[in-house]
């Protein structure tokens, strides 16, 4: 009998464990199924575009739309701190909180009040963070575009995995928790 790699194994003798399937082979894995979607649209261009204007030209299941607004919409993070992480975004091309108008600022609260229910209602958070990073160097991923982040914590969401392996555990896949903020949101 003979091994993968060619070893040969006289008749009788058990034949070595590296052939079988499902070896463990040294490599710890993280199954991220819903990372296909960027698999399988190719290699990503630098875009002038806006992805905050683009989104809510989508429909709410490709931009990951949970609630649409007369001045702003909800959205969650694709590439959140925890499950439900959702981003508050002006229609409005503008960069900073003291350029938004009184009437956006005010849809924005009220969202975030909103925000705050459907999620306690969907996922029983112990708190909230709640916040905007003005400008890149404040920690803005997308500081061309007004966004605040509502972010759903439980006393056991921090664990050992992003200290050491730099990698976030997210229980719940983007499209489950999309549907279920959107079934649970009230105005």
């Amino acid at each position: 009998m003979r091994d993968y790699d060619g070893t040969e194994y006289p008749d009788g003798d058990v034949e070595s464990s590296r052939s079988f399937a499902a070896v463990p082979d040294g490599f710890a894995r993280l199954w991220t199924p819903h990372r296909i979607a960027y698999i399988e649209a190719g290699p990503s261009r630098p875009s002038d575009e806006c992805v905050f204007c683009t989104a809510p030209s989508l429909n709410d299941e490709q931009a990951l739309i949970v609630h649409r607004g007369e001045l702003a919409y909800v959205l969650l993070n694709l590439f959140p701190y925890n499950s439900g992480h959702l981003l508050i975004v002006p229609y409005r091309h503008v960069a900073t909180y003291d350029q938004a108008t009184t009437e956006e600022v005010a849809e924005i609260a009220s969202m975030t009040q909103s925000a705050m229910r459907a999620l306690s209602a969907t996922s029983r958070p112990h708190g909230f963070n709640i916040g905007m990073n003005q400008g890149a160097v404040a920690g803005a991923g997308i500081a061309e575009h007004l966004h605040q982040h509502v972010v759903p914590r439980w006393a056991s969401d921090a664990n050992f995995l992003p200290i050491i392996a730099q990698t976030k555990a997210i229980p719940k896949l983007l499209g489950e928790a999309r549907q279920e903020l959107a079934e649970a949101w009230a105005d």
